[in-house]
């Protein structure tokens, strides 16, 4: 487990923090949870409702659709936000590949943060959008090793006016 002060200095160096002021990652890390997950453990399945952000302070997970991985993820890296902006339910599920340390930032606390520092938000699409094009990547090489054709375009084609 973190100190405060660890924490604070871990969380400072997270992508997605990196532009909230000191005063601000202190208020964060003392209402952060930190929770230590068992190896080959499922910390959320796909399917189920999520309100929380995870940060891997320590070990390695891997983000799966059924046996389909997507990505592994280690510390520093972050995972669940989608859910927290969409109230979708998750779209894949995370399983540890070691035990684990995560912090978890809940949305209400995440709002709190996008309404003092709006950078934050940016921050998050950005790291949204390199997850989006990894997957685009990955997908693009898995056509191309079975001799898949890559997906039709589609191109935008507003209504006509009457």
């Amino acid at each position: 487990m973190l100190s405060s002060f660890e924490r604070v200095l871990f969380i400072r160096e997270v992508p997605i923090f990196k532009e909230l002021r000191e005063e601000f990652l202190v208020r964060l890390a003392s209402v952060m949870d930190e929770l230590v997950f068992p190896n080959s453990h499922t910390i959320f399945t796909q399917g189920q409702e999520g309100r929380s952000l995870y940060i891997v302070v320590s070990g390695k997970v891997r983000v799966h659709i059924e046996s389909q991985e997507l990505v592994q993820l280690e510390q520093g890296a972050c995972f669940g936000e989608m859910s927290l902006f969409d109230a979708e339910p998750r779209s894949a599920s995370v399983t540890t590949l070691a035990s684990s340390e995560c912090l978890i930032l809940t949305q209400q606390q995440l709002y709190e943060a996008i309404e003092e520092t709006p950078g934050i938000a940016v921050n998050i699409i950005r790291l949204l959008s390199r997850r989006i094009r990894e997957l685009n990547q990955k997908m693009n090489a898995i056509q191309s090793s079975i001799g898949a054709p890559p997906p039709p375009t589609r191109l935008y084609k507003p209504a006509q006016m009457r």
